[in-house]
């Protein structure tokens, strides 16, 4: 921020010389014009002096001639190379008062329209905080220089559920929820902050919160996991334990959260049994997806290609999100290829190609290694994502 500061100093002197060297100028011009005026004035009195003496009888009228052309010679000697002062509308005044307040005024325009605070918290968050509150206090300060967005926002109520401030936590996600729309994610986050806000006590507007979600997106996962908490809480135990089930399912193999939640299923199971119940079994999960497939290039582009171009190979739904279900990258040198393309290759858990009937298989090969342009692609026709069978896809069109 000094460097800010040090160059804007230094362009208000460069932009003030161009206001206070006329005035400077014009003051030289001034001690110019008054030493001309004092030659005059000695000229003058030079022939009124010659004209006295000529009265007198002490001067010829060519001597008095004479006299009065030397005056006039010693004149423009002492006046030669004096330029005449250029004659201005603004006065001395108007400069100095420009060079006081066109510094004030655009300090104070910058201050208000500006965007150093945006500039400094651009600077802070280039380094690594050192604590979890000067991150928080960072955000805040992110929300506070832009109010409207939403991703500031969201991290901000993300972080207060961390530090188990819930109340700020769902004001912060009811804001986030106004400016992005009534994504299901949202709606969860903020079901979940005003759950513990109100002391883990159900509520109608938790409820509808979480209703509203799981509508929009039946697998939206902190609304699962928070109304297996509300289930457990109220003993109800077989309830906790299929809405956990339903969580697990989404979550991938490798996920941390796993292990706590596999143990609240045991939990609630042991309760529930305790109580005289019994755990009623989970209906048999779809079997994971597992498409293989070999990829080639067209004969008539192999002289086109380079074999450090990247290739992406993916699945899409042909009928849901524009967002790979799964992908692999290669590089043109590794073709022909055969990969597979399966559950555990999911860009986001809620996204398995299990969950969806009908897949597009398509190859891309992009030489700025970007995923979503290229130069050339291939396209499987539409089939089923329990497909067992190899397919084949060749890579032959312009990408488009």
């Amino acid at each position: 921020m000094i460097d800010f500061w040090l160059a804007a100093g230094l362009l208000l002197l460069v932009a003030l010389s161009f206001l206070l060297i006329p005035v400077l100028r014009s003051r030289r011009a001034q001690l110019e014009e008054d030493r001309t005026a004092l030659n005059v004035a000695l000229y003058q009195e030079r022939v009124a002096e010659l004209q006295v003496q000529q009265q007198e009888g002490v001067l010829d009228a060519a001597q008095m001639d004479a006299g009065r052309a030397e005056a006039a010679r010693e004149l423009l000697a002492d006046t030669e190379g004096v330029v005449a002062p250029r004659v201005t509308r603004l006065g001395k005044a108007a400069p100095l008062l420009a060079a006081i307040l066109v510094p004030v005024l655009g300090l104070g325009l910058y201050l208000h329209f500006g965007a150093s605070d945006k500039v400094e918290l651009t600077r802070e968050f280039a380094q690594a905080p050192q604590s979890m509150e000067e991150m928080t206090r960072r955000l805040e300060r992110a929300v506070a220089a832009q109010p409207d967005s939403a991703e500031a926002l969201y991290f901000l109520g993300r972080t207060y559920m961390t530090q188990d401030r819930p109340a700020d936590a769902a004001k912060v996600f009811e804001r986030t929820v106004n400016l992005a729309g009534r994504q299901p994610e949202l709606l969860g986050q903020w079901a979940q902050a005003q759950y513990f806000a109100d002391g883990k006590k159900w509520s109608d507007k938790v409820q509808a919160l979480t209703d509203e979600a799981l509508k929009a997106d039946p697998k939206e996962v902190t609304s699962l996991g928070l109304l297996g908490i509300a289930a457990f809480e109220g003993q109800r135990y077989q309830e906790a334990i299929d809405y956990w089930n339903r969580l697990l399912d989404q979550l991938p193999p490798d996920d941390q959260s796993r292990i706590a939640l596999q143990g609240g299923i045991t939990r609630a199971s042991e309760k529930l049994v305790a109580s005289g119940g019994k755990v009623a079994q989970a209906p048999a999960a779809k079997p994971a997806a597992l498409l293989k497939v070999r990829v080639d290039l067209a004969a008539d582009l192999k002289a086109k290609v380079q074999p450090g171009d990247s290739v992406f190979i993916f699945a899409r739904a042909t009928s849901g999100p524009p967002a790979p279900l799964a992908a692999k990258r290669l590089t043109v040198a590794d073709l022909p290829a055969t990969v597979e393309l399966g559950d555990g290759d999911a860009m986001m858990p809620q996204l398995k190609l299990s969950n969806f009937p009908e897949v597009q298989l398509v190859a891309r090969i992009s030489r700025a290694g970007q995923p979503t342009a290229g130069e050339w692609i291939g396209r499987s026709q539409p089939l089923a994502s329990s497909t067992t069978a190899p397919q084949e896809l060749t890579i032959d069109s312009p990408d488009k």
